[in-house]
């Protein structure tokens, strides 16, 4: 991907919930379950039902063992072989590896998993010689853990909702394009900060986004009296006809960045100053210029 793909990684471990916690604990379960898949099929020299000469040993069914990590204690199934003895690699104290494993599961949450990435992650395990269609299996398997959080029932009310987007470069067909990922994060009544939703396609037009808003409100979500916002004018329109109910708000980030494009460079501090001035104000009243002419 291009230098200035957004940071979903960093991002989305500020806003994740409790309840959002329990989906990334059981994909971090599921990538690591496929890895020691994968080790013990390289350690065998057999896959998982194959039937081959060069098979050194068999599979001898699992035992259960806590593995203790920044998202909760999971519980692995490590698979047993009938010769000699077999040790996940990534159980070994090796905090680097668990960090990498949680970095890309995070991320695939939001973007998708790709082969590189996991690719990566059995290399600082120590796994060599694994081949393209095992990581793609991996990939596979994880991906049913995307769509699941992607796809769940959003419960309960979100007054407020944020709705951003991004471009960034991806490779399609052979062809370096340009793909728009939105995101939708929504605050309870409760004051906690959930991500809704998150999807990509080739434009962030009228069309996209009345289809991102549609699928999120067949999810379940409700209530939403106002709704934070770039003013791209498809946006606008999408929010109007899906939200009818709830009030639109230019995005504070937004209009900043675009009123500081107007200004000269000299100028920029200066003029972010004041403008921040008005934000902090306790009222609308107190936030309007005074009428020309006046001292006050």
């Amino acid at each position: 991907m291009a230098k200035d793909r957004m940071d979903l990684t960093t991002f989305v471990g500020k806003v994740l919930s409790d309840g959002d916690a329990d989906v990334l604990r059981e994909g971090v379960r599921v990538l690591a379950e496929a890895l020691m898949d994968a080790e013990v099929s390289s350690k065998i020299d057999a896959g998982r039902y194959e039937r081959t000469d060069e098979r050194s040993a068999y599979r001898n069914g699992s035992r259960s063992r806590r593995w203790d990590t920044r998202v909760g204690s999971i519980e692995l199934k490590i698979p047993r072989v009938d010769r000699g003895s077999y040790f996940p690699s990534l159980l070994e104290p090796r905090r680097r590896a668990e960090q990498a494993l949680f970095a890309v599961v995070q991320e695939a949450y939001v973007n998708g998993v790709s082969t590189r990435k996991v690719d990566g992650v059995v290399r600082a395990l120590g796994i060599d010689g694994l081949s393209k269609s095992e990581v793609s299996r991996m990939c596979k398997s994880l991906d049913e853990q995307v769509e699941a959080f992607r796809n769940r029932p959003i419960e309960g009310s979100h007054p407020y909702l944020w709705l951003d987007a991004t471009f960034h470069k991806v490779r399609e067909d052979g062809r370096v394009i340009s793909m728009a990922t939105v995101v939708a994060v929504g605050v309870t009544q409760a004051g906690e900060r959930q991500i809704l939703g998150c999807d990509t396609g080739p434009a962030e037009d009228h069309v996209f986004w009345k289809a991102f808003l549609r699928r999120l409100v067949r999810r379940g979500l409700k209530d939403v009296q106002l709704v934070i916002s770039d003013a791209h004018e498809g946006l606008k329109r999408a929010i109007a006809e899906i939200l009818s109910a709830a009030t639109w708000q230019r995005c504070r980030v937004h209009f900043m960045r675009n009123l500081l494009a107007t200004v000269p460079k000299s100028a920029a501090d200066a003029v972010a100053a004041v403008v921040r001035t008005i934000f902090a104000q306790r009222t609308h009243a107190e936030g309007c210029c005074p009428p020309r002419g006046t001292n006050s």
